[in-house]
């Protein structure tokens, strides 16, 4: 009998609806692993399908080729165990399900039963729940398999146990926000001491959408300890070694060093932008760069994603733009060597002010002025984009998203936006942590009022309290569901909260056209914060 086993998990990136692709990289690891002394090899839950297939679920030649999967995949497996995560199609419904094949035989299959149904989880919907444990021997080595959400429902890892299981491999495709991969650590800790088993936690990488999956894979130990860790935002094919001795243990390896919150954040929105635009097939992208933090650290981001030669950027000037941000804009694009295209909106924007019958030399002040040339700018920018096939992305923050200051069919326009979940406050950290890895982002930035520059001499603070002070407030409103009262029992002032609470309520059905954005946080604007756009409910009270 066997006394130590090899595990490789598959910490890989899948994408959702491409099953033939999806396939093809479970079989090529296959292969590869084959050439190993390995044991068993994992894959993380809806491997075949990618995670969250939505909709797709529902469409019979979906659930043909899911089929015709499965048949490729058992057929070409010999020698080494295969688990991995899949839709399972039945008389009584559709299962979220776990394959364990050997030598071309299916040795178990396990449906998930426990549904998340609440946040960005809407399982309810496309599955129905399995009720049986899963429980499978290994070369002489009792496994219990877990998916996802079943973790935090101690009682089926304590089923497992009863079992007879040794070990407890959890297969996951747990998106990523801010803390949780502390809340996942403290889950797994309290499922190992309480049952006393030593568990393998395997998790997907990949962007999808407004999802990120950020890996994380890591076995502990029966005694609550970190032994292995596969690393967070990158595939990997990474090898766990099991022995028994006087119990099961994990075979330490050394430990990855811990990344700091802006440095998840970061590494999220490179990996979400460089999956949207690789999985959704664009040549490269565009941005309109216009000398502000925001747009600077959109174009780090890009090229850290896809490469300079892969972003155009495209400074759009009026007679409101400084002349340090046409300096901010040349010094960036210099640094990061990339292409500056400019296009200036004058023209454009006398244009319309004429049509208007205004005067275009001194138009009157007010929104009217500002959006136009937001939009003047989003006219230019959707045609360099219909010209190139690159997409845009748009560089509004979640502060400005959240109080309306944004234009809708102007600086809201694009195809993807990186900092849609990201405040204000978050965005001048983020671009702190960019210059800790090499210095891109110059002082005077940081330094400068931000501003809209749709006016004369405007800042952002003439309409809006500083960013230090928003941002709390959107947090504890949008994200805490707090109300009015207690925000101002936070320490703001009450004119100031209802003033915000209004901004926010009132832009709702600007929000509800924006372009999809990567969520970071555990309340984002969209499938989690679903508001009515029509209502009379007093927010203030």
């Amino acid at each position: 009998m066997s006394s130590t086993w090899r595990i490789i998990v598959g910490q890989c990136n899948f994408t959702v609806g491409d099953i033939t692709a999806n396939t093809k990289k479970i079989l090529d690891v296959i292969q590869a692993a084959q050439q190993w002394p390995a044991d068993l090899l994992v894959f993380p839950e809806l491997a075949l399908s990618g995670y969250p297939p939505e909709d797709l679920i529902f469409r019979r030649d979906f659930q043909q080729k899911i089929d015709q999967a499965l048949k490729i995949i058992q057929d070409q497996s010999s020698h080494i165990a295969v688990l991995f995560g899949h839709p399972e199609y039945t008389e009584k419904g559709i299962y979220n399900a776990a394959s364990l094949i050997q030598d071309k035989n299916m040795l178990i299959r396990y449906r998930k039963q426990c549904l998340p149904n609440y946040g960005v989880f809407d399982e309810k919907r496309y599955f129905i729940p399995g009720d049986s444990p899963g429980l499978a021997k290994i070369k002489g080595l009792t496994l219990g398999i877990l998916i996802c959400e079943d973790l935090w429902h101690l009682e089926h890892s304590f089923s497992l146990k009863r079992a007879g299981s040794e070990l407890i491999i959890c297969i996951n495709a747990s998106p990523f926000n801010l803390g949780k991969a502390e809340e996942r650590m403290r889950v797994l800790r309290k499922n190992v001491r309480q049952t006393e088993l030593p568990f393998l936690y395997v998790n997907g990488v990949s962007g999808q959408d407004d999802l990120i999956f950020d890996g994380g894979s890591q076995a502990l130990n029966a005694d609550a300890t970190l032994s292995a860790h596969a690393g967070f935002f990158k595939e990997k094919l990474w090898t766990v070694v099991v022995e028994r001795q006087t119990k099961l243990l994990f075979v330490s390896q050394k430990l990855s060093t811990t990344l700091s919150i802006e440095g998840s954040i970061y590494r999220a929105l490179v990996l979400a932008v460089h999956d949207y635009v690789k999985k959704n097939h664009f040549p490269g992208i565009l941005l309109g760069l216009s000398g502000g933090i925001d747009s600077a650290l959109v174009l780090a981001i890009a090229v850290d994603a896809l490469g300079r030669d892969c972003v155009q950027a495209v400074f759009l000037p009026s007679r409101y733009t400084s002349e340090l941000s046409k300096t901010m804009a040349l010094i960036l694009t210099k640094t990061l060597d990339v292409e500056l295209t400019h296009l200036s909106i004058e023209a454009s924007f006398c244009a319309c002010l004429t049509t208007l019958k205004l005067n275009s030399q001194q138009p009157p002040p007010g929104i009217t002025i500002e959006n136009i040339q937001a939009r003047c700018r989003a006219v230019l920018l959707m045609a360099l984009s219909n010209q190139s096939g690159k997409l845009l992305l748009n560089t509004s923050n979640k502060s400005e998203l959240a109080v309306g200051y944004a234009t809708l069919y102007g600086d809201m326009a694009g195809g993807f936006s990186p900092l849609k979940d990201v405040y204000k406050t978050m965005v001048y950290k983020l671009a702190r942590y960019r210059n800790t890895l090499s210095s891109v982002f110059p002082e005077e930035l940081f330094a400068r009022a931000p501003s809209a520059e749709l006016a004369e001499n405007q800042r952002d603070d003439d309409r809006l309290p500083p960013y230090t002070e928003l941002d709390p407030m959107l947090e504890l409103y949008v994200e805490k569901d707090k109300s009015c009262i207690d925000i101002v029992a936070a320490g703001f002032k009450k004119e100031i909260v209802q003033k915000i609470i209004n901004l926010v309520d009132k832009s709702e059905f600007k929000r509800r056209q924006a372009v999809v954005g990567p969520r970071i946080t555990e309340r984002a604007f969209g499938r989690e914060r679903r508001y009515p756009i029509t209502t009379d409910f007093d927010f203030n009270k």
